[in-house]
């Protein structure tokens, strides 16, 4: 970055997410400039180009390989944003050329690949950050603010939903909800944001007893349902619960019920019903991809989110969600996944 105003940026995988990107970085030219994208199909760019080009700077080309993106000194950071089956030999050839990584969830099909990957960038000195965006609402901020604080007091039980909905037509798409390309179905295809944000205010759920399976609304090889009852290291219990089987799709929630008083984050909205009576309000309803359009939601969390992940590069600290941090959340879906799987209570791996 050394003698450039901007930090160079490519983006790799130009799927459903990648027009989330295109706006996000739309308000970020001041700081970063989109140097090129590159998808494996040459279809899959044209479509790209089709339907975002009046947005993308002129100087912004097509790579031909990962290689020539690796090769390309005016490129600092990477958002890698394909399904997560193929990412693997992307993270060794960006890793070995010294750059950087910003990806897009989840860090990889299962809990043993998604630490390989964190190894991989590791060992080559490389940053990993993985996009959570939902820490990035405001009112998530502010809940994180009030929990850091201790205003709440002991964490006494959690209660935590992702009552969304997806159509058939979702599943249709080939690959999607397998175990194969995707790692599974609704926890780490949708409710790990919801899981990411919980575990960030809670601390580690120490063992989990879950339900899961798939409902008749969808054809499909993994999970849409999962219940199942939480266990924190710290002695609170919980509940879970995550559906794409909730027509017509509803505000994922986490309730926080402690010492001092509750704090219910639906979405972008805070409240809170203190133990003295008094009652606080904080942020406004928003569109959160709950529905049958995966993409209806702001891109202003994700523009945070590359922001905080530029801004760490430049000033030497770790991201918002650094690679090695998000296994906690694979760990967690992994205990889930075996519990309902074997239908026994699954302590959750320490990470």
């Amino acid at each position: 970055m050394a003698g450039r105003t901007q930090t160079g940026v490519a983006l790799i995988g130009l799927g459903m997410v990648s027009g989330t990107y295109v706006a996000a970085l739309g308000d970020l030219t001041e700081r970063l400039a989109l140097r090129g994208i590159y998808a494996r199909a040459p279809e899959s760019r044209a479509r790209f180009r089709a339907m975002h080009g009046a947005a993308l700077p002129e100087s912004c080309r097509d790579y031909a390989s990962v290689d020539e993106i690796a090769a390309d000194p005016s490129v600092d950071f990477v958002l890698l944003a394909t399904p997560p089956n193929g990412r693997e030999e992307i993270v060794r050839r960006l890793a070995a050329a010294g750059k950087h990584i910003l990806m897009e969830k989840p860090v990889e099909r299962t809990l043993e690949a998604a630490e390989r990957l964190c190894g991989i960038c590791e060992a080559a000195g490389v940053t990993l950050g993985i996009v959570f965006q939902h820490r990035m609402r405001p009112a998530a901020l502010e809940l994180a603010r009030i929990v850091a604080g201790g205003r709440l007091g002991a964490l006494r039980t959690v209660e935590v939903a992702v009552p969304w909905w997806r159509p058939q037509s979702y599943y249709d798409e080939p690959g999607r909800g397998t175990y194969a390309r995707d790692g599974g179905g609704v926890l780490i295809s949708q409710a790990i944001h919801t899981l990411d944000l919980a575990l960030s205010l809670t601390g580690p759920v120490a063992e989990v007893t879950a339900l899961t399976g798939t409902s008749g609304f969808h054809r499909m090889e993994s999970e849409d349902f999962v219940a199942s009852g939480w266990r924190f290291e710290g002695g609170a219990l919980g509940t879970f619960f995550a559906t794409t089987a909730s027509y017509p799709g509803h505000a994922d929630a986490i309730r926080l019920n402690c010492a001092k008083g509750s704090a219910l984050l639906m979405g972008n909205r805070l409240t809170i019903d203190w133990q003295d009576g008094s009652h606080e309000e904080f942020g406004a309803e928003a569109a959160t991809g709950g529905g049958a359009d995966p993409m209806a939601f702001t891109h202003e969390w994700h523009r945070a989110v590359i922001a905080d992940f530029a801004a760490a590069l430049e000033e030497g600290r770790p991201p918002l969600v650094p690679g090695r941090e998000a296994l906690r959340v694979h760990a967690l879906i992994a205990a889930l996944e075996r519990s309902g799987r074997e239908g026994v209570r699954v302590a959750v791996e320490d990470r």
